[in-house]
């Protein structure tokens, strides 16, 4: 038995950030492979389990657009927190009325993908886990459009419609094109070491409009 999966995702924009690019946000061309885990863990997750993305077709033309929207230049401090936990003082606190400042970002707009995905069992499987079960509720969640959170592209508020794919992958603007490049890009981040969280780079190529993920080399 297959434990593969499609998924079809879209939304009206996305905004999957460049870490070389953190002050003005700018977007990469298309879906990053972390991104598109973190749709499908939005629908189920499981410690026992782990998504691998496998392909992304990319089904839409790539385009962009320009906004500026609010945001908070300043973050809460973790010792401050640490020390509320402790009862050593009291809950830290932002007002974000007084750290909002505007910033532009470049996103990309009508966007439509199908990821090709499946899952491995972790060590943090308990004996009644099975893939099988878990493949019954992750189709059976996206065929009656049940999430954990509202899956989201890049940011929170680029919301995402996604639903299983069952009726073959649609024909995407890109079909016909050999190849195209898109160069380094973010594959995941490897949380191995609390303390040495490690980003994982990959080199994104499309061909016919299928980024074949599975077939990169990932470079640390």
């Amino acid at each position: 038995m297959s434990f593969g999966f499609s998924i079809e995702a879209w939304g009206e924009r996305a905004l999957f950030t460049r870490p070389e690019l953190s002050v003005e946000r700018v977007t990469y061309d298309v879906i990053t492979p972390s991104a598109a885990r973190g749709l499908i863990e939005s629908v189920y997750w499981h410690p026992g389990m782990r998504y691998v993305i496998d392909r992304i077709h990319v089904i839409n033309p790539i385009e962009f657009s320009s906004v500026r929207r609010n945001e908070v230049k300043a973050k809460a401090n973790s010792r401050s927190m640490r020390r509320a936990v402790q009862g050593l003082e009291g809950l830290p606190h932002l007002y974000t009325g007084q750290e909002r400042e505007q910033r532009s970002s470049v996103c990309l707009t009508n966007v439509r993908y199908v990821i090709e995905a499946h899952f491995v069992m972790t060590d943090q499987a308990k004996p009644g886990d099975n893939p099988g079960k878990f493949c019954d509720i992750l189709k059976r969640r996206l065929r009656k459009g049940q999430c954990y959170s509202q899956p989201y592209f890049g940011c929170r508020e680029f919301a995402a419609n996604v639903r299983l794919l069952e009726d073959g992958i649609p024909i995407g603007v890109y079909a016909d094109l050999p190849e195209r490049d898109f160069g380094i890009m973010l594959y995941d981040m490897d949380y191995a070491s609390p303390n040495d969280i490690t980003p994982i780079f990959y080199r994104a190529v499309m061909h016919n409009g299928v980024i074949d993920v599975s077939k990169s080399e990932v470079y640390r």
